[in-house]
């Protein structure tokens, strides 16, 4: 009986000690997120919500470098939200002649988004329904048609959506993928990596990858949430900010 309140009180403190470690890197990736906007003003002057439902300080890090330092050319998005604001601010001010594609599940959503925040003129959103594919026995949530929607290729893919599942979450990102080649040059960013339905999806993509002979450079990027970064060697440095 001793023993097993011993092993309880040990579980407990790691699950707490794990939770300030967490908490200690987010506060780190705050600071490091502010210090490589300073001197940007359309960003710093942006009203941005970051957290809880929307990607972390880390993940605004990173996707603030990758806008910053690749200015890719074409972009696609899973999910209309907080990122959203941020890309569309980058292509008014600073990447005038890239493309954003923003695919979502809610047409409410997307009314109560575009009333308060107004996009660039070459940010589109795209209303795809919710479906539930089997993936390996699992039903796991899909947007409609997306294999048919998304029929060109982009320097960068953003998976923030849709809702996920606990097993192979998002895993659209998958399919679009058997799209690209080995000379193919592309960054994929995936958000709540922590998240074991993100990281099985993620592994999908590496053995997809590898069987289509695709240099992979990986990182995760850790605070309160994690977001994992793919990227082939023109893009290589965006593994490790």
């Amino acid at each position: 009986m001793i023993k097993g309140l011993i092993k309880r009180v040990k579980k407990q403190f790691k699950v707490k000690k794990d939770l300030v470690l967490l908490q200690s890197k987010e506060i780190e990736w705050a600071h490091n997120y502010h210090d490589s906007i300073r001197g940007i003003e359309f960003i710093e002057n942006l009203n941005l919500n970051i957290g809880r439902w929307s990607g972390n300080y880390a993940f605004f890090y990173v996707l603030n470098r990758i806008l910053k330092d690749y200015e890719p050319n074409k972009i696609i998005e899973f999910g209309l939200g907080e990122s959203s604001k941020f890309i569309s601010k980058y292509i008014e001010n600073l990447l005038i002649n890239s493309q954003h594609t923003i695919i979502e599940q809610s047409t409410e959503w997307k009314y109560f988004f575009t009333e308060r925040f107004n996009l660039s003129q070459n940010s589109n959103i795209i209303i795809c329904n919710l479906r539930q594919i089997d993936i390996k026995g699992f039903k796991v949530n899909s947007y409609e048609n997306i294999e048919n929607i998304v029929n060109q290729k982009y320097d960068l893919y953003i998976v923030d959506g849709p809702f996920g599942s606990f097993n192979y979450s998002r895993y659209d990102i998958v399919n679009v993928a058997k799209g690209l080649e080995s000379n193919d040059e592309f960054m994929i960013l995936i958000d709540d990596y922590d998240r074991d339905g993100e990281k099985q999806t993620t592994e999908e993509l590496m053995i997809l990858f590898k069987e289509k002979n695709i240099e992979i450079f990986k990182s995760v990027y850790e605070g309160n949430k994690s977001v994992v970064v793919l990227a082939t060697k023109k893009y290589r440095y965006a593994a490790s900010f």
